[in-house]
């Protein structure tokens, strides 16, 4: 009898897994969609959906418990080289080119509603994977340094570790001018004064000589 009651149950979770997946509605407290069609509830980015054709797009929830679809990682230049990496104020382009969400348009990160609280996954051991890149020893560094995302996730940017690279507090200029950046060319964007693809590459590329050309001098703290 408890194998039938099983049975029953296990069919009955299926039926509803089936129905969000042609619905298109994700289940409540799924991070993934899978090319195949089903979800994922893989808290680590690790090994998901490894066995159903790899992830088709990351879901993350928001604080009312919706969805905000994100879509896939778009990398801004190939990565070349995964260790080795040059530890600076700018990250290395051969092993941290930036990256973004593909369904992170302008229209979702300059919604009233759009918090960069409810996309941000980096678990610890990317951050350490991170670190140990650019000859870290992979720990904590407390405000010393911080695994930062080189295209904003307020400018639509990916958790892939094409976009993270360790930045320090010091010497300036750190990762609290960076944020300074961040804001303003969000609002730039979301002003229409800046195309989202533009602020994108531009962080990626130089955010120093972005930064001169929007606040028209050197970074500083």
């Amino acid at each position: 009898m408890r194998r039938i009651g099983s049975t029953i149950l296990a069919a009955a979770i299926l039926g509803v897994l089936a129905s969000a997946a042609s619905s298109g509605t994700p289940p409540p407290g799924a991070t993934a969609r899978c090319r195949d069609g089903t979800y994922s509830y893989s808290q680590h980015r690790s090994g998901t959906c490894s066995h159903h054709g790899g992830v088709a797009e990351w879901l993350t929830s928001s604080g009312s418990g919706s969805k905000v679809a994100v879509g896939e990682t778009v990398l801004l230049a190939r990565r070349t080289r995964t260790s080795g990496c040059t530890l600076g104020a700018r990250p290395d382009r051969a092993c941290s080119p930036g990256a973004y969400y593909s369904r992170l348009t302008k229209k979702v990160i300059c919604s009233p509603g759009f918090r960069t609280s409810t996309i941000r996954n980096v678990p610890e051991d990317e951050k350490f994977a991170v670190e140990r890149e650019y000859g870290l020893a992979p720990g904590h560094y407390g405000s010393a340094l911080e695994i930062d995302h080189i295209v904003s996730l307020e400018l639509g940017g990916s958790n892939d570790m094409a976009n993270l690279f360790p930045e320090r507090l010091h010497p300036q200029p750190g990762y609290r001018v960076k944020d300074r950046l961040e804001n303003r060319v969000h609002d730039l964007v979301c002003a229409g004064t800046m195309s989202l693809r533009s602020a994108q590459r531009q962080i990626a590329v130089d955010w120093e000589a972005l930064y001169r050309k929007v606040f028209g001098a050197a970074p500083s703290g």
